[in-house]
């Protein structure tokens, strides 16, 4: 009975955590959050993960040590192709989303995580996105997925990692049954984080990927439709 009632949690752990990430065949899965891994650009193509920040406490300090994601065998970026190239480390998955764990913290500086930033972009309005999902995961439970967008890219990085000229945030709230997404330049922004919001719909046409698949098409249709940053 006990090892039926381990197994059984550990089963509704692994499903909960993975319910609504997009589908793929080669889909990594750490203990916090998930990615599908381009080998061909060297970064992931979406991270997804829940985030609950309700009575946690974010006192995990920032390790730095950046890592080749063991999960990848072939074609991983490294932390030292970054060096001098003018472009940030940029965490998909935030390292401070992770501040409630020390195992959490260290899975974010898998190199699987990174994405070459402009340091104006990464330091600036991206911090500004991520410290807001903070904000609404402090209230209630959220999922947030989150890449990339290659096109109209900057070039690339050490002549394999291709510096992208887009990045997305998308953000569901199943208490609120809304959604809300984000599509950004990867250079520096001043204006308000509603300038970049735009349908879920859009992003799936820029990027190929199909978000949130396991939900009911007529409650896709009406989430993906439309995000109102007013409702957040």
């Amino acid at each position: 009975m006990r090892f039926f009632m381990l197994t059984a949690l550990l089963f509704f752990s692994i499903t909960g955590f993975s319910q609504y990430a997009p589908h793929s065949n080669s889909t990594i899965k750490h203990r916090y959050y998930s990615l599908d891994y381009n080998i061909a650009h060297r970064q992931a193509n979406w991270v997804y993960y829940p985030l609950d920040l309700r009575d946690k406490a974010l006192g995990v300090e920032r390790s730095n040590h950046f890592k080749i994601d063991p999960e990848i065998h072939s074609g991983s970026a490294t932390s030292s192709d970054y060096t001098g190239s003018g472009y940030d480390r940029g965490h998909l998955c935030p390292a401070a989303d992770m501040a409630f764990s020390a195992v959490a913290m260290e899975e974010t500086f898998y190199m699987s995580n990174i994405s070459p930033q402009t340091p104006a972009f990464n330091r600036g309005v991206w911090k500004r996105l991520e410290e807001k999902v903070r904000q609404w995961a402090k209230r209630e439970k959220i999922y947030v997925v989150t890449g990339p967008v290659f096109k109209d890219n900057k070039g690339s990085v050490s002549r394999k990692i291709t510096v992208p000229g887009y990045y997305y945030k998308i953000v569901y709230s199943p208490q609120k049954q809304q959604m809300i997404a984000f599509l950004l330049p990867n250079s520096k922004a001043e204006t308000g984080l509603y300038s970049f919001v735009v349908s879920v719909d859009s992003v799936e046409t820029v990027t190929g990927i199909d978000f949130f698949p396991q939900l009911p098409d007529t409650l896709q249709m009406r989430l993906e439709s439309h995000s109102d940053y007013r409702l957040w």
